[in-house]
């Protein structure tokens, strides 16, 4: 029966040990965030770039952290998942007038068909992060592989580095928010009702324009028109006295 990653990333973390293959690998599994801003939502990509000394990946078991409360997967055609739910020992305010009773413990993805070593995939969860500038969130994840097993779970000790791990547990730091929400709001930041608004009202001041200047230039054009035409009244009139005196 599989080992759930809860368990044992809290007997490897206890123990600081690492269920792992024969050889160190030489690239992690690991999460990309779409944002590390504090309580906005993110969507992590975990990257699995190779399976366990040369097995073909099975199954990887993504464990969140106490702060999360709800996950949602994206779907990976070449995989099954399952969210591991677990009880809260008090409900939450989920906001909306109503409570959260149990959470996101855990996420579990096995494949269809076994991943090879030298192929890489990789899985998106969406959640919202936690309200907290600074603290560092940490995933461990369990690759399970037709041979042998690799838990990357390790934690740097305070004023270690990750990069010295051999394992390391896939994480990154909540950063602060940028800009602080204020300001004039820019087309960017219009919805399409605000920027069609403007849009008209752009075209209706340009459209008075045009109308004004045409209003302006109409006399102009009829003082012209009345020259022309009293010039033409002139020739017309000696022509005709001409034309009489001929005769």
């Amino acid at each position: 029966m599989r080992k759930t990653l809860r368990a044992l990333g809290a007997t490897t973390l206890a123990a600081g040990l690492v269920v792992a293959g024969t050889t160190t690998a030489s690239a992690h599994v690991g999460v990309t965030p779409s944002t590390t801003a504090a309580g906005a939502y993110s969507l992590l990509t975990f990257g699995v770039p190779h399976g366990c000394d040369g097995s073909a990946t099975e199954t990887v078991s993504i464990q969140m952290p106490e702060q999360i409360i709800t996950v949602t997967p994206s779907v990976n055609p070449n995989w099954d998942v399952e969210k591991v739910m677990e009880e809260l020992d008090e409900p939450i305010d989920d906001g909306h007038g109503g409570e959260y009773t149990e959470r996101v413990a855990e996420v579990v993805y096995t494949a269809k068909t076994p991943l090879p070593d030298d192929l890489r995939d990789a899985f998106e969860l969406s959640l919202k992060l936690p309200e907290a500038v600074g603290e560092t969130l940490v995933f461990p994840a369990v690759q399970e592989c037709e041979e042998g097993e690799t838990a990357w779970v390790q934690v740097p000790e305070e004023g270690e580095s990750a990069d010295g791990l051999d394992y390391p547990a896939p994480s990154f730091v909540l950063t602060a928010a940028e800009g602080d929400g204020h300001g004039d709001a820019t087309s960017d930041d219009m919805s399409e009702d605000e920027a069609g608004a403007e849009n008209v009202a752009a075209s209706s001041e340009a459209g008075t324009s045009g109308a004004s200047g045409a209003a302006a230039g109409t006399p102009a054009l009829t003082w012209v028109a009345l020259v022309l035409g009293a010039g033409g009244l002139v020739l017309g009139l000696l022509a005709f006295l001409r034309s009489r005196a001929q005769s």
